[in-house]
């Protein structure tokens, strides 16, 4: 390990991501390796084996061909568990898909991904089928998982025609699937539509080696899967990272993230740490005072943060209040989610205001003029690495732009320090331009968090005839709390330049925000339009 980067650099011998798992299932068949939060159901590494190579043998017997592409529609759930790696091992590409997507969302993706059938667990079905129009003429398959007794899964064809079985020869047959896309992914599309992202088990098993080193996982740890698992953040990062390190993976009773049974189901699971986003570290820290158990030992050794901007001081109150540290980490779709990382406090400095080390990636901070700016200076994040995907899918405009020289252009405004330490700045399509002047809407961001009355705050740009675009903002405030647009733009006056002022400023009871949990900047732009 470096300074200037962390994470394992070196060339993994496995080519499918769930060969990950081999080592687990010969050395500790019998320990935990995924279960829901209440305790009911718990599948241990050998049980796991068993329901994966179960659900291959019925995939393959309704067709599934290596190549071929499935549309995971899952929640937080064990079937989504069993899919993914069934998927995979099936040497065939997963796609998986927010089930909360709008119909016209949901055509779409579909559309786009052609898959040979969706795969939704037993308790989703009604959902599906009372969408109109949605996958009509595409076959699904229904999960039915039964926990009770000898566990066991069973896969049923809803609708559409099966093809002939696939030999078994080629389930069997040593391929090298390094190369091969096993994930396919759609961006989040807050700056425009979705783009869809193929990712190889290269890839995957690149970005899974980097996190679990990073963060030192082992079959001691265990977590809470409150991301949801249909983005990289709560997959790679959460589920596939603790597999891969034999810990043990808990996915939430209800689903998704619930609040009121957090503290207690980390409590009785023995949580060791979690990742999320800013928006539910906030929650959480919101509701501690009625919640945490200050009397009863949390086993947290560290708390992760990804896919948003984390202020610090959030950050700073969340480790004090929690007791574990706080690492920010930076991730991305087109990068197998996680670019960058914070160190564990015993490998170096935590520091609050960055995002972290390069994990496994090159980093380079580049100036509009294509060469890499002073150290300190503010420019667009490049990374290049095994992580990174090989291309937009049927998309040649976005690839062209966001492709150069073996580098993918991230988007994201970034500085680095002398000892490698990352800095974002802010979105390139996120700035604002006023009369020329550009301006962060991060910047404007972290001065409203600092007001002790404001809980969130979001700054956009508004079309303005004659600067262009002119400063508003939105916040959140902390409950309990009254302000003034006045008071909280006078707030603003005494920290920032004249031209960042926003000149409106919106109290609103909550924001919008995207599936993974940030706060969508778009569509609080058009609410105030």
């Amino acid at each position: 390990m470096t300074l200037s980067s962390i994470g394992n650099t070196s060339v993994s011998p496995v080519s499918n991501v769930s060969d990950l798992l081999t080592k687990n299932i010969r050395n500790q068949p019998n320990s935990t390796a995924i279960g829901t939060s209440d305790g009911r159901t718990a599948i241990s590494y050998g049980q796991l084996d068993a329901l994966v190579r179960s659900v291959v043998t019925q995939l393959s017997a309704l067709g599934l061909r290596r190549g071929d592409t499935v549309a995971l529609l899952s929640d937080n759930s064990l079937e989504f568990v069993l899919g993914f790696y069934a998927i995979v091992s099936s040497r065939a590409r997963v796609a998986p898909l927010n089930p909360e997507l709008t119909s016209s969302e949901l055509d779409k993706r579909l559309s786009q991904l052609s898959p040979h059938a969706v795969l939704l667990p037993r308790s989703l079905v009604s959902n599906f089928e009372s969408r109109d129009d949605v996958g009509r003429l595409i076959p699904f398959w229904i999960m039915e998982f039964n926990s009770s007794g000898s566990s066991n899964v069973r896969i049923v064809t809803k609708r559409g025609r099966t093809r002939a079985p696939v030999e078994s020869a080629e389930s069997t047959t040593s391929v090298n699937d390094s190369n091969n896309v096993a994930l396919l992914m759609f961006t989040g599309g807050t700056t425009g539509a979705p783009k869809l992202v193929p990712l190889t088990h290269r890839n995957v098993v690149a970005s899974i080696e980097n996190i679990s080193c990073g963060y030192a996982l082992s079959p001691d740890d265990a977590t809470l899967l409150v991301m949801p698992l249909f983005h990289g953040h709560g997959l790679i990062a959460g589920l596939l990272s603790t597999l891969a390190s034999g810990g043990r993976a808990y996915v939430p009773s209800t689903g998704s993230f619930s609040a009121h049974l957090f503290w207690p189901d980390v409590v009785r699971l023995g949580v060791t740490w979690y990742t999320a986003v800013p928006t539910i570290h906030r929650i959480l820290l919101n509701r501690a005072s009625n919640e945490y158990p200050k009397s009863v030992p949390v086993p947290l050794r560290f708390i992760r943060s990804c896919s948003a901007p984390l202020d610090k001081q959030l950050a700073a109150d969340t480790a004090a209040t929690f007791r574990a540290p706080m690492i920010s980490a930076y991730g991305m779709t087109e990068a197998c989610h996680q670019v960058s990382s914070n160190p564990l406090p015993a490998n170096g400095a935590n520091n609050m205001s960055s995002v972290g080390l390069a994990t496994g990636v090159e980093i380079r901070i580049v100036a509009d003029d294509g060469r890499d700016v002073p150290t300190g200076g503010v420019g667009e994040i490049w990374i290049r690495g095994e992580t990174i995907t090989p291309g937009y899918l049927g998309n040649s405009e976005a690839n062209s732009s966001s492709f150069a020289d073996g580098w993918f252009r991230s988007g994201d405004l970034g500085s680095k320090d002398e000892t490698g330490y990352i800095f974002l700045r802010g979105r390139l399509k996120e700035m604002i331009n006023r009369a020329g002047e550009k301006i962060s809407p991060r910047d404007i961001d972290a001065v409203l968090l600092s007001h002790p009355k404001v809980l969130e705050a979001a700054s956009f740009g508004e079309a303005d005839t004659m600067y262009g675009e002119n400063v508003q903002a939105g916040v959140v405030l902390r409950p309990g709390m009254s302000a003034t647009e006045g008071e909280l733009r006078d707030y603003c006056r005494a920290r920032l330049s004249t031209f960042e002022v926003p000149q409106r400023i919106y109290i609103v009871s909550d924001f919008p925000h995207t599936a993974k949990g940030s706060i969508d900047r778009r569509a609080l732009a058009a609410q105030f339009a």
